[in-house]
């Protein structure tokens, strides 16, 4: 099948949010979509591929991706059908990619990742149109070249990919699934089958509870978020976003610094986050403390109907930060945010915040860490207009998050 969609503009839709059944209009309410000049562009990227996380227990992580968080099991990869050292399990919602690694033998590469770091995110995968140019520019800007460009070819065809270092252990595997005309039409990469799950939801489970990925979150050392901005603007031509400082994002105990930067339409974009010096620990300072180091700290998830996401994810026993009455009884919010969709009250039931700016407004909530350590977490958030991170959230948000590191011992 000859491939005629041009992603990197923002006026047309990539391959995977075609299969998601999305459209433009929802994407640009889903994750601020924008039109921008790829011909400028020296590492255009089409959007998100894969997120890659390395896991204890690929087998238990798949079926709890599947069965707390809706997501639809695609493709595997292990022992039977070829792959040694681990099992890669791929699960889908929406137009998202997650692939969960885990080890099977005691010499896989897998295992000493997993001892230093716990469950976390190994590779941030990006689908581009050529990596060719893409490896070109990053070798010419500086960056480290994990994997020179290849060809891997099946059945299905044949994709090219390649790979450059970021943060820490973290990786940009550079994918490019249309080659000669032609789009990859098996269900992941080379190696991996197709796979169906014997999971069956419940009886009136919605399709999926969230469609698309908004951003990642990278936490960096103190000293080196700059290093990290200057990067993605040097290697991979994205732009600023946002830029939180001081008290903008700052409790009585702790603070931390955040810049954003984003591709040229948006898909992608990264927080890039380091401590600052307070009183106390911050959030930042312990996840690098437990994580071992610099790493993706949380992926937002984007959905329509956030109210529903996460009524049915509680239902599946998925825990989220807890937000004070007082949060929601401030005069001053009430008046900042104005109308929004649902009732004040409803937002309060659930825990879910709100904020606004010029542009419009957003809902979003967080879940408590998902693994062991106190290090992965995701977002839902869902977008009315805003294209903005939560500016006004963050000082509840972050005050619930040292509730929640005090309760640890680790504030």
């Amino acid at each position: 099948m000859t491939d005629t969609t041009t992603t990197s503009a923002g006026r047309d839709l990539t391959a995977s949010e075609r299969e998601a059944d999305l459209d433009l209009d929802q994407l640009k309410q889903l994750v601020g979509l924008v039109e921008y000049d790829e011909s400028r562009d020296p590492f255009p990227v089409t959007g998100w591929d894969a997120i890659v996380f390395v896991v204890g227990n690929a087998t238990q992580a798949a079926h709890y991706y599947q069965s707390a968080w809706g997501m639809e099991l695609v493709a595997y990869a292990g022992p039977e059908n070829g792959t040694a050292d681990h099992k890669s399990y791929v699960l889908r919602s929406g137009s998202i990619r997650f692939v969960l690694q885990g080890a099977v033998t005691p010499d896989s590469p897998l295992v000493g990742h997993h001892a230093r770091h716990g469950d976390g995110v190994v590779d941030i995968a990006l689908e581009v149109p050529d990596v060719e140019v893409c490896v070109a520019q990053a070798r010419r800007a500086g960056a480290t070249v994990l994997q020179e460009p290849q060809e891997l070819t099946d059945e299905h065809g044949t994709v090219r990919v390649a790979a450059i270092a970021t943060y820490g252990e973290t990786r940009h595997s550079l994918v490019q699934r249309v080659v000669d005309g032609v789009r990859y039409a098996g269900p992941y990469l080379p190696g991996h089958l197709p796979a169906q799950s014997t999971f069956v939801k419940r009886e009136g489970a919605p399709k999926r509870l969230f469609q698309a990925l908004d951003h990642i979150v990278g936490n960096v050392e103190l000293g080196k978020m700059d290093e990290w901005v200057s990067f993605y603007h040097r290697v991979m031509g994205f732009v600023n976003m946002a830029e939180f400082i001081g008290d903008d994002i700052a409790t009585d105990y702790s603070a931390l610094m955040s810049k954003v930067v984003a591709n040229g339409n948006h898909r992608v974009k990264f927080p890039l986050n380091e401590p600052a010096v307070a009183r106390k620990k911050s959030q930042i300072d312990e996840y690098l403390e437990f994580y071992g180091g610099p790493g993706a700290q949380h992926l937002a998830l984007a959905t329509g109907d956030i109210l529903r996401t996460v009524d049915e994810l509680r239902r599946e026993g998925v825990e989220f930060l807890d937000t004070p009455d007082a949060y929601y009884e401030d005069p001053e919010l009430r008046a900042r945010i104005g109308e929004v969709r649902v009732p004040i009250e409803e937002l309060q039931r659930r825990g879910i915040l709100v904020d606004r700016d010029e542009d419009g407004y957003l809902l979003q909530i967080f879940t408590k860490p998902l693994g062991d350590r106190p290090t992965v977490f995701f977002e839902i958030i869902e977008r009315h207009g805003s294209l903005g991170f939560g500016k006004g959230n963050f000082k509840a948000l972050f005050e619930s998050i040292e509730r929640e590191q005090e309760r640890r011992g680790n504030l």
